[in-house]
């Protein structure tokens, strides 16, 4: 390259700027720039102006260049290419001249003759190579930003394949929660769960329909990207007349090639999983008749005749000291305790704003100022503060509900290691603990701090309420 560049200055040095030829008889004018002494005397410059400092041509005081005469006879001994570069340069179809410069307004090269036409005397022009910079500028910018898009485009392909596997994950979760719980009724469910095990599927494939369809349109935005860089990339390497050609078009082109977005694709699962309560017919089966134990309520609770209702008082009641009661947050534990078999109860919730439900170790400490709702501190329970309904596992768990459940559904499958929690108002399975149980587990009530009850719901209401 070095040779090639050394070469390429002797040429420049020994060219005339106007016939663009090696110099015959060189002389030097007072501006101090060389011409052929024909070329002066022929007026081949158009109206008198010289190409380099367009000062006018005047035929006095032309000196006779010697120096450079000799130069010319020097590269010419040495056998170097004619003319001003190692590669043929295109010509001017109507002058036959090199074209050395380039128009910005026309957006084509041009000849030292053109530039002094009428069409081309008031516009703006650049030598060639100047314009060549420029044009790699501007290319070398539309190639940045399509290589930016290009790789916003891969890391969004790698987002939404990992959304596709993270949706893979969670629909197996709930392929498992849904078959655990018709494994436990499956005799009088079957048929449901089939339906909902379809409806899942098709939910999977409809998603993932989408979300490959995602990754379809991103690959495709891939390829055209890494199609018109590659484009872009081989002009830059093309001889300044193929770079020039149609450069306006390729930089269009990448200007117009944005990075569409795709379609927002939630991975959440529909809430729709609903288990048709003929499955609460079935649980109807180990309906218990649970009491409340007063002897464990909190003082500040108040419990109607029977034990049945139980709400937050405005007073602390003064009750006899017992060890197993909850002295500081407003707890009651059921009467009937188990230790084996499957029992099943409703609570009426109603319009309650917070309320906590479930079942806990007979062991659990009465006498803490704080309370932890954990499997680990023996507690099984689902709670609702506020709007939100969370399973309290730890970290706790926030449930999807597609209905607020004015009576939520509690069954114990001791030998399972399993307490479910089911919304009666919609007939949807809400949360189901496992687990490995030992000791007597009993019900579990908080009715949190507003003055609406909860109602412990009669054997019988609950068999023959809402047939499904």
């Amino acid at each position: 390259m070095a040779a090639r560049d050394l070469a390429r200055s002797f040429q420049d040095e020994v060219t005339c700027p106007i016939c663009l030829e090696c110099f015959t008889d060189p002389v030097t004018i007072e501006c101090g720039h060389n011409f052929c002494r024909a070329c002066l005397s022929q007026g081949r410059v158009g109206a008198q102006l010289l190409p380099q400092c367009r000062e006018t041509i005047t035929q006095r005081h032309l000196r006779p260049n010697c120096q450079l005469g000799n130069l010319v006879e020097l590269v010419k001994r040495l056998r170097l290419p004619a003319g001003p570069a190692l590669e043929e340069q295109p010509r001017c179809e109507r002058h036959q001249e090199a074209l050395k410069l380039f128009c910005q307004e026309d957006q084509a090269p041009i000849c030292v003759i053109c530039r002094e036409s009428r069409a081309h005397q008031a516009h703006k022009v650049l030598p060639v190579e100047e314009a060549a910079q420029d044009c790699k500028e501007k290319l070398q910018r539309a190639l940045d930003l399509l290589r930016k898009q290009l790789e916003e485009a891969l890391v969004l392909t790698s987002k939404e394949k990992e959304k596709t596997t993270e949706w893979h994950r969670k629909v197996q979760a709930r392929r498992e929660m849904i078959a655990g719980e018709f494994n436990k009724l499956h005799i009088l469910l079957r048929g449901e769960e089939q339906l909902l095990l379809q409806r899942l599927v098709e939910e999977e494939r409809e998603t993932l329909q989408r979300l490959q369809e995602n990754v379809s349109k991103l690959s495709q935005q891939s390829a055209s990207l890494q199609q018109l860089i590659a484009e872009i990339e081989g002009k830059c390497q093309q001889p300044v007349a193929e770079l020039l050609k149609d450069v306006k078009s390729t930089l269009s082109r990448s200007e117009n090639m944005k990075l569409q977005e795709t379609e927002a694709v939630s991975t959440d699962l529909q809430r729709g999983y609903k288990i048709c309560l003929d499955m609460r017919e079935a649980l109807n089966r180990f309906a218990v008749d649970v009491t409340l134990d007063p002897d464990t309520a909190n003082p500040n609770l108040v419990s109607s005749k029977g034990w049945k209702h139980v709400r937050d008082g405005d007073t602390r009641q003064d009750l006899p000291d017992n060890p197993k009661r909850f002295l500081y947050f407003p707890c009651v534990l059921g009467t009937e305790g188990f230790v084996g078999g499957r029992r099943y109860w409703e609570v009426e919730v109603g319009d309650k704003t917070e309320w906590d439900l479930g079942v806990c170790r007979e062991s659990v400490s009465r006498e803490e100022e704080e309370v932890t709702y954990t499997p680990g501190n023996g507690y099984w329970v689902v709670w609702l503060m506020g709007e939100e309904y969370k399973a309290c596992t730890s970290p706790l768990t926030l449930l999807p509900v597609s209905a607020r459940p004015s009576r939520v559904g509690i069954f114990l499958d001791y030998e399972a290691g399993e307490v479910s929690f089911y919304n009666v108002t919609d007939r949807s399975h809400l949360f189901t603990f496992t687990d490995t149980f030992s000791g007597m587990l009993r019900p579990f009530f908080c009715p949190g701090y507003d003055e609406a009850p909860l109602t412990i719901c009669p054997v019988l209401a609950q068999a023959g309420a809402n047939p499904c």
